[in-house]
């Protein structure tokens, strides 16, 4: 293995231990314990075609969910601070959505110090759709019963009864109430 990436491997460790607290081999034993049961409730709801027991994955996972949700198979929501990702009533997920409430560029020490590890917190708002394909990045919150194209990349906050679309994702419509 090489240095750099040595480095790196143990630069993004630490920023976990100190993100959930943990510290010494129990904290290294216990984190990885903790991502070892995320992924295997996260691995449990991505392919089953039921969103009801998607639901109850995510949710085990810490995922806060609404009542009356659809979560489509194949929806991604992130795999390290899933507790960071909220949910009102009535959403629904499309296929091969993706949430992140992180972003790191865990490979590259380069860059890891020009662009450090951002993690903040995805709200989506009670009503909201995301079309399949989309991808809801960290620190947004999507507005109360707006509307996410398919393939729509969400870099920004969408306000409440917006459409929002493209790459990046652009309000294009209000929605009268």
């Amino acid at each position: 293995m090489n240095d750099k990436t040595g480095d790196t491997i143990s630069a993004n460790e630490k920023e976990l231990l100190e993100y959930y607290g943990y510290k010494g081999e129990s904290g290294r034993l216990r984190l990885r314990f903790r991502f070892l049961r995320s992924w295997i409730l996260h691995s449990l709801a991505y392919s089953s075609p039921h969103p009801g027991f998607v639901t109850s994955m995510q949710r085990a996972r810490g995922v806060r969910i609404g009542e009356n949700c659809h979560i489509s198979p194949y929806v991604l929501i992130d795999l390290l601070y899933p507790q960071l990702v909220t949910m009102g009533d009535n959403i629904t997920i499309g296929s091969n959505c993706l949430i992140f409430a992180h972003v790191n560029p865990t490979a590259n020490a380069f860059l890891k110090k020009e662009y450090p590890r951002k993690v903040n917190p995805v709200n989506i708002k009670t009503g909201a759709v995301l079309f399949p394909g989309s991808i809801i990045t960290a620190g947004v919150t999507i507005g109360e019963n707006s509307v996410i194209g398919a393939g729509s990349v969400v870099f920004e906050d969408v306000p409440d009864y917006c459409v929002a679309i493209g790459n990046p994702a652009r309000v294009v419509k209000k929605i009268e109430h």
